[in-house]
């Protein structure tokens, strides 16, 4: 077995593995990253929340993302509570966007971003296990794609594992699972479907409906992607007598907005299913190691926080750790400030997705409640502005600008 030596080990090639190696190298910090897949692969989480831009800016991606014609998106349009309502992102002081991208083909960039940014890419190395000494991670035994064997030692690890969570449910076993989000999501590719006529440019309609809710998101290769999620109460009677396509198209039959979208449209076959996604873990940074991404905590999909949630927790660990790693602060500061910064922002989205679960109620309503989840003080008109703050992702960014220690602060801003 070959023995192979870094500061910092990031286990994932997804958006928080890629966001945070790629910042790190740029500070000059020695990382490597190894991911388990040879190349592009699949993945759910295609809508993206504005504040990718400014996490694409410091990574110096933000051109290739742009170039590579991924759905441009403006917003999103609700079919849910008093009357259909869109949330506008071109309404904010500052005109912001997201995009809708194929994950393969949007991680494939990020990750070749990475390796030239000087980072050490091992593509096709899966690790399964770790060797931690006084409960530190201290070496990942790894085996690459052609059953060579290779030991990654390292002084910090970072798990993007995601849903695998390799410290989360390998040793730290410490996962909690929300019974208020105990759903089943299941969803598809339409081709021939049509785009919507209404809401921002290139905005992901999400539609109530009683058993759940739909979304349906148009893609750059023409295709409409469209999933159903409702709880499994709902779900496991419906599947005592129908398929897994029958109780999709049941579903679906309750949205005339996406009756309409799918109207002459043709389904992709198979479809896909995932179920217990939404958890957190007791802690997301201990000694020596950093969870990031769904290896720390998965939302509902409700609002699309995914990827936000993955690149800024990216954007956070790389600040923390540069900053322990040049000794402008202790360590245990340092994930001090990742594990307080990080949860905020997931139990703030949490609390905005939980009140769409309790209540189908009007925009107005989730505006008021915005309001006292923001920092900031909005009134009258602008309390739709504290809302699109907070689902666009930009509450989380404008919270770690003045938040201590100050020396990571600046190193997040000079990364």
């Amino acid at each position: 077995m070959m023995d192979r030596s870094t500061r910092v080990l990031v286990v994932g090639g997804g958006p928080a593995g890629s966001t945070t190696t790629t910042l790190l190298a740029q500070r000059g910090v020695d990382v490597i990253l190894a991911e388990r897949e040879q190349g592009a692969r699949y993945h759910i989480g295609e809508s993206l929340l504005p504040s990718c831009l400014r996490i694409l800016d410091l990574l110096g991606v933000r051109e290739k993302v742009e170039r590579h014609g991924f759905v441009r998106k403006d917003g999103g349009y609700f079919v849910w509570g008093e009357q259909p309502w869109e949330a506008a992102f071109g309404s904010l002081t500052t005109p912001l966007y997201g995009f809708q991208v194929v994950r393969s083909e949007f991680d494939k960039i990020l990750i070749d971003h990475a390796s030239s940014q000087g980072v050490s890419v091992l593509e096709g190395h899966e690790v399964k296990q770790l060797d931690l000494v006084d409960g530190r991670p201290v070496a990942a035994p790894a085996v690459d794609s052609e059953g060579n064997r290779v030991r990654l030692t390292f002084d910090f690890l970072v798990d993007a594992t995601g849903r695998s969570g390799l410290m989360a449910t390998g040793y730290l076993r410490n996962r909690y699972y929300h019974k208020a989000f105990m759903n089943v999501a299941t969803w598809g590719y339409w081709r021939k479907a049509k785009r919507l006529s209404v809401g921002p440019q290139g905005a992901i309609a999400t539609c109530s409906i009683p058993i759940g809710w739909i979304w349906a998101i148009p893609l750059h290769d023409g295709q409409l992607s469209v999933d159903v999620v409702m709880h499994k109460s709902k779900f496991k009677p419906l599947r005592q007598h129908l398929s897994l396509e029958g109780v999709y198209r049941h579903a679906l039959a309750y949205s005339e907005l996406i009756q309409d979208l799918i109207s002459g449209g043709e389904l992709q076959l198979p479809l896909r299913a995932e179920t217990d996604y939404s958890y957190t873990a007791e802690e997301f940074a201990g000694p020596g190691y950093y969870l990031v991404g769904d290896a720390a905590c998965i939302l509902d999909p409700l609002l699309s926080t995914g990827v936000h949630m993955a690149t800024f927790s990216g954007l956070l660990t790389a600040a923390s750790l540069s900053s322990a790693i040049s000794g402008d602060v202790p360590a245990s500061d340092a994930t001090q400030f990742y594990s307080a910064s990080y949860r905020r922002a997931y139990l703030r989205m949490m609390v905005v997705v939980a009140s769409f679960y309790q209540t189908h109620r009007g925009a107005e309503a989730y505006f008021r409640q915005a309001q006292q989840l923001t920092s900031h003080d909005y009134s009258g008109a602008e309390l739709a502005h504290a809302f699109l703050h907070i689902i666009s992702g930009i509450e989380d960014l404008k919270d770690i600008e003045d938040v201590e220690p100050q020396r990571l602060l600046e190193a997040l801003t000079n990364v």
